[in-house]
């Protein structure tokens, strides 16, 4: 029988663990349930993209850290002049592929499970003037040679300290909630804030979140800047080390950013913090 202890696996060891057998003593659904899998977990495959999308969704990333608020007819416009041929259709498709949220109000800007419950925007004019107050959590697309991956973190508003991340070649929730179990081994924050993704709205994460007596707030539809310093975090790690890198391999992606975190976390000043790195700012330690 698979234990639910197993939910601090990987979302591979998870899979790895689940018994197909006609003879097992839970079903594949029930499994799925202890080890905070999808029901659809068990049968994905990784597909894999056509070089020729691999570089438009390279192109619409790097354009996207610099104008956020391109729409896709701006993107199609955008990669035309590059040279590409793409219509509207394949950028929309793209974008939604790479969980890009464009940044102006609109309606339906991200897909949410119209099941999952949707909680309010907390932030708004409170003080932030210590760590632990609020916790962000936010889904980014890193670019291969010949595919992607998605990349989670959790970050902490006050002190921009990567408490966790986890990487997926899917949007399937577990790796979110790998992330968010390996936070909560640091510390608990009094507001948790995210996106109303259906990765984050789910009753296995928000339930991870009311276990732990966390305040669960999510920001407003079409507007991003509610989860603003994620976002910078997003723009550092690309520019300073994904794009620089040019990872070939899931490997490469593995010992990239294992690298680069602790750098950020331990080595990188930030003006904003009065030039403190964020492990200072977070565990209040004098530089």
């Amino acid at each position: 029988m698979v234990k639910k202890k197993g939910i601090d696996l990987s979302i591979e060891q998870k899979k790895s663990l689940i018994e197909r057998s006609a003879h097992a003593d839970l079903s594949i659904t029930k499994q799925c349930e202890l080890l905070s899998l999808s029901k659809g977990a068990p049968y994905y495959k990784a597909v894999k993209r056509s070089a020729y999308n691999c570089a438009l969704m390279e192109q619409i990333d790097k354009q996207y850290m610099k104008t956020p608020f391109y729409g896709s007819r701006r993107m199609v416009k955008y990669l035309s002049v590059l040279g590409y041929i793409v219509n509207r259709k394949r950028v929309v498709r793209l974008m939604r592929l790479m969980n890009i949220k464009t940044i102006y109000p609109r309606r339906n800007l991200s897909k949410i499970n119209p099941e999952n419950k949707i909680y309010p925007y907390l932030i708004s004019g409170i003080e932030i003037d210590r760590p632990n107050v609020v916790w962000s959590i936010d889904i980014t697309y890193i670019p291969l040679s010949h595919g992607f991956m998605y990349l989670v973190a959790i970050i902490d508003w006050y002190s921009r300290y990567v408490l966790s991340w986890s990487i997926s070649n899917s949007l399937e929730t577990g790796f979110c909630i790998e992330a968010l179990n390996k936070a909560l081994s640091k510390g608990s924050p009094e507001i948790f804030n995210s996106d109303q993704g259906s990765q984050f709205t789910s009753k296995e994460f928000t339930g991870v979140l009311k276990s732990n007596d966390i305040r669960i707030s999510m920001d407003g539809r079409g507007r991003v800047f509610d989860n603003i310093f994620i976002e910078r975090l997003w723009r550092t790690v690309k520019y300073e080390e994904i794009y620089l890198k040019g990872y070939e391999t899931v490997n490469d992606v593995k010992t990239g950013l294992s690298n680069y975190f602790p750098f950020y976390n331990n080595e990188r000043y930030h003006q904003s913090l009065g030039y403190m790195t964020p492990y200072e700012a977070h565990y209040n330690i004098k530089n």
